[in-house]
């Protein structure tokens, strides 16, 4: 596995050159020359994985929780938002705490999902802490904020899979955070909405390019000019999150869901979601020619792998893969 994700520091540089070169491709076209083609990314106690099955426990003062999981969900990592007396707001050791978690998870080989949940009843993320923003200089603001989208920026890169589970309120930057992960799900109940320009601000970590990516530019300008907040339904409508559950007693019904679905990608070949994520996020910024080579290229790197080899021996034995990552 580390020759094939060694590679793929080298795949993502040639996907920037052929990126480069399907540019150049059109302008010559344009102009009447041709080109060759390119060639080439319930109740906790009832649950086990609800409130108990954690392969490391957190201390209750953490204000982020990097849980991974155990058994049947061996391979889930959880990060778990903590500051219950600030609605779980963006604090600036909240965002240095998640940048450190982060940068470690891109590098460990071990983990195959990463699921983004908070651990405060009723509220997933209420924003940036704007008690602190107050009284920070105005230097320190700006630095603040080019640290938390750096930070969302990280976790949207991350190699695997991501899921936000959100059981409660997600507004302004903690909507931004879950619009960073690759799939969201929410409950029914829950609220969410970029809400900056009630501020006389706009939205600043990522907030006005992921939203209409997500859901269109005519609606994401629309909610991001009215600042509206919409529930999970209405989410669920606007495409905004992938799947709407009614909520539970115990309040964590997002959360199961996404540990649901993290369940389905565990027994698929590691290699083969990291390119898949890396072709899909890279051809989604560029034209359809370009994205077709991106995609060759991205296939390419699968093709050496073990797990291919294992992939193919498994559908002829009629048996589940054992898949090691590489």
């Amino acid at each position: 596995m580390a020759a094939a994700l060694g590679g793929l520091g080298l795949l993502r540089a040639r996907l920037r050159l052929a990126a480069a070169a399907a540019a150049t491709s059109a302008a010559l076209c344009r102009t009447g020359h041709r080109t060759p083609p390119l060639r080439g990314g319930v109740a906790a106690a009832a649950l086990p994985w609800a409130g108990r099955s954690y392969g490391s426990q957190a201390k209750e003062e953490e204000e982020l929780r990097v849980r991974y999981l155990d058994d049947e969900h061996k391979g889930i990592v959880v990060l778990g938002l903590n500051r219950s007396h600030a609605k779980n707001a963006l604090s600036k050791n909240l965002v240095k705490m998640m940048s450190k978690a982060v940068d470690a998870l891109k590098s460990d080989k071990k983990v195959r999902t990463v699921v983004l949940r908070s651990e405060v009843p009723g509220i997933f993320c209420a924003g940036a802490d704007l008690k602190e923003r107050a009284k920070m200089h105005s230097s320190e603001v700006s630095s603040f904020v080019s640290r938390a989208r750096a930070t969302i920026n990280e976790l949207a890169n991350l190699p695997v899979p991501t899921i936000a589970a959100i059981d409660g309120t997600a507004l302004g930057g903690g909507l931004e955070l879950a619009l960073a992960c690759d799939i969201r799900v929410a409950a029914s109940s829950a609220k969410m909405g970029l809400v900056e320009t009630k501020l006389a601000i706009i939205p600043g970590a990522g907030g006005t390019q992921r939203l209409p990516r997500t859901i269109g530019v005519s609606l994401a300008k629309e909610l991001i000019f009215s600042a509206r907040i919409v529930d999970g339904e209405e989410a669920k409508s606007i495409g905004l999150i992938s799947h709407v559950i009614e909520q539970n007693e115990a309040g964590d019904a997002a959360y199961r869901r996404a540990l649901a679905l993290a369940r389905e990608f565990l027994p698929q070949g590691p290699v083969a979601m990291r390119v898949a994520k890396l072709a899909i996020n890279q051809g989604m910024e560029v034209d359809l020619v370009t994205g077709l080579a991106i995609e060759e290229a991205c296939y390419a790197q699968t093709i050496p792998t073990k797990d291919r080899i294992e992939g193919l021996l498994a559908f002829k034995e009629k048996r589940p893969p054992r898949y090691k990552g590489e």
